[in-house]
């Protein structure tokens, strides 16, 4: 399975590749989009059946990125070649209308006309025109799309036309992300604080007026900029998955007042560890969270600052939602998510007529 290294599906890849491990599976990583890290390493060192395959290939969103990506995609017709995966599992869109010969499945973890809508309020401008294209093409291409939420689902087709074969596989984390300690009065969030889809700075905008401190984890320098300042916040930098792991355990109320969120594993990891979420309004989150978190309008920081300060004044108010948030983040296993893409693999191994090595009980999965 290949990913991006430089985002949330760099925490899905790995848990899924550890999912299908424990059920004999074998998966071969093609990372692109950044050099793999000291702490990326020795987490995919971890995984058992895991063969990590290293690029520094642009990703599709990123500037300028084509000419890396008809390079990214011969590479990855050599590996197709090398190691003749029964599935190839895309995160990505672009490669999926390359000649493949096993049948591929697209995962839509986001994309940038739906961020740009949910942030800008309007369509992305004529200078995605080739990235639209190209997503409109990959998604025709694939035998299967598949997408953590209803609502991204939706989204793809509004944006791209008809999905066919599209499905919901939730995404989903092993207990062992859970750690839930004796907590403090600590407000926390994690993600790139420079997004105006995760819209972390509005948090940062009215900390100071908040009776609990602000611990934020993330880059706050964009691709192309100088590094952003947040003076009322203590900002923590980029942290590893073991990093981040004692915050969650530690904090009280999680903030994630996101635009854009099409599923949101910070905030399964938070509510794992019996965090209080306070959530941006937007039907993705709605539908993964129900009534298990606080939301609030991620245009309206004034609205933000009451519900933190409410939910700091309201102990019990407060511990009744971080349980609401540990029994919904139960729904989200590791488990239930390695089911729903076996099931996939196998219905497109079906379908497409190609019939595992008899010999062999793995099954091997190339992802991009």
């Amino acid at each position: 399975m290949t990913a991006d290294t430089v985002g949330g599906v760099w925490t899905y890849s790995l848990e899924l590749a550890r999912g299908l491990a424990r059920q004999g599976a074998r998966t071969f990583l093609a990372t692109m989009g950044a050099e793999l890290t000291r702490e990326q390493i020795r987490e995919a060192q971890s995984v058992h059946n895991l063969k990590v395959l290293e690029s520094r290939f642009k990703l599709e969103w990123m500037d300028d990125p084509w000419h890396d990506v008809r390079a990214a995609g011969d590479w990855l017709l050599g590996l197709e070649r090398e190691y003749a995966p029964d599935v190839v599992h895309l995160n990505g869109y672009s490669h999926a209308a390359l000649p493949w010969k096993a049948p591929v499945l697209v995962a839509a973890h986001s994309c940038v006309c739906s961020w740009w809508r949910a942030v800008k309020g309007e369509e992305a401008p004529a200078s995605w025109d080739t990235y639209r294209q190209h997503v409109r093409d990959g998604l025709a291409a694939a035998n299967l799309v598949v997408a953590p939420s209803e609502d991204m689902l939706a989204s793809m087709e509004r944006h791209y036309g008809g999905v066919a074969n599209g499905r919901v596989i939730p995404n989903g984390l092993h207990a062992h992300h859970a750690s839930a300690k004796p907590k403090e009065q600590i407000i926390f969030a994690a993600g790139r604080l420079w997004d105006e889809g995760k819209n972390i700075s509005s948090l940062a905008e009215i900390a100071a007026d908040l009776p609990w401190p602000v611990h934020i984890a993330g880059e706050t320098r964009p691709p192309h900029g100088e590094p952003k300042q947040f003076p009322n916040v203590t900002c923590l930098g980029r942290l590893s998955s073991r990093e981040l792991t004692p915050w969650f355990a530690r904090t009280s109320i999680y903030a994630l007042p996101a635009r854009y969120e099409p599923f949101g594993l910070s905030a399964l990891e938070a509510a794992l560890s019996e965090c209080a979420l306070v959530l941006g309004d937007i039907p993705s989150l709605r539908e993964v969270w129900a009534d298990a978190a606080v939301y609030v309008s991620p245009e309206d920081p004034e609205h933000l600052k009451q519900e933190l300060r409410e939910l700091i004044a309201d102990a019990e108010r407060r511990r009744d939602m971080a349980r609401r948030a540990r029994t919904r983040a139960a729904q989200y296993t590791s488990e239930r998510m390695t089911e729903g893409y076996l099931e996939a693999y196998s219905d497109l191994l079906h379908r497409t007529s190609v019939v595992p090595d008899a010999e062999s009980e793995e099954v091997a999965v190339c992802a991009s």
